[in-house]
């Protein structure tokens, strides 16, 4: 069967009303494809302005740690991953771990409450342990008037837990690091709505613990990474609009070279008549 006959069948099977609501069907769908692409690349745009300002954060000189009048306006498109720096004293005993997959390997954060001067705590994500380290933990570092200054990354707190895992407070399960769960579960109150992810190395004003066995968390492991896969979305949106359009031009050329070709019938019938 040629392509002209495939064609003949096809339209002499749907009629040409047929054929024009499918075309109108087509326009519809390409419109919406269209639309989802353009979303996408715009998505795209928001995504590389994003990367460009929580690199500049991480690599900006800390600044002081946001102050509580200044907490309700905190969020994470603003706020997240500015470099900090927090000084008061570790609550000893206070420690909390969270599981974590690091490039390390699996095993903990080790999340210690610091109150600071003004009576508030913010929680510092110390760094990780491997699991074996889980009762031998050092304590915090401090100086000799029992003062800790803490340098890292603001982090926004990670409620509930983590996927198809809740929080277990209770039982002191913990999968996210869930600020004010922690907070709740401790007994801490004013606690700041963030928490710190210490650099990789203590402050030069730092004692080493005498305690040779105990394991000292690795801080400086936060991963800074944002999926951006909108281009190859955008494509793929921009590609099906393409092959609805071609699809509904093939239909439609198919209606119009068969009314060609019956009113070429018509007048080779009436010119033998």
């Amino acid at each position: 069967m040629t392509l002209l006959q495939q064609r003949k069948a096809i339209t002499a099977n749907k009629g040409p009303q047929h054929v024009g609501l499918l075309v109108v069907f087509a326009a519809l769908v390409f419109a919406l494809f269209a639309a989802l692409g353009t979303w996408q690349i715009a998505r795209l745009s928001w995504k590389l302005e994003l990367i460009a300002r929580v690199n500049e954060r991480v690599h900006a000189k800390e600044v002081a740690a946001p102050l509580p009048n200044q907490w309700p306006q905190l969020n994470a498109s603003d706020d997240e991953y500015r470099r900090i720096r927090v000084t008061g004293t570790f609550i000893a005993g206070q420690d909390t771990l969270v599981q974590a997959v690091t490039e390390r390997g699996s095993g903990f954060w080790v999340l210690t409450p610091l109150r600071l001067a003004d009576g508030t705590v913010v929680i510092v994500n110390r760094g990780f342990i491997p699991p074996e380290a889980t009762r031998t933990i050092a304590p915090a570092m401090a100086d000799t008037h029992n003062l800790s200054t803490v340098m890292g990354l603001l982090r926004m707190t990670q409620p509930s837990g983590a996927f198809l895992r809740q929080n277990d407070p209770v039982n002191h399960r913990w999968y996210s690091r869930d600020v004010q769960a922690i907070a709740k579960a401790s007994g801490l109150t004013q606690v700041a709505p963030y928490f710190v992810d210490a650099d990789a190395f203590p402050t030069p004003t730092t004692e080493i613990p005498t305690n040779k066995a105990a394991v000292v968390p690795e801080g400086g492991l936060t991963v800074i990474a944002f999926h951006n896969n909108h281009l190859v979305y955008a494509l793929t949106w921009y590609v099906l609009a393409a092959m609805v359009a071609g699809a509904a031009w093939y239909f439609s050329s198919a209606e119009r070279l068969l009314r060609h070709d019956k009113a070429a019938e018509e007048l080779d019938r009436a010119a033998n008549n």
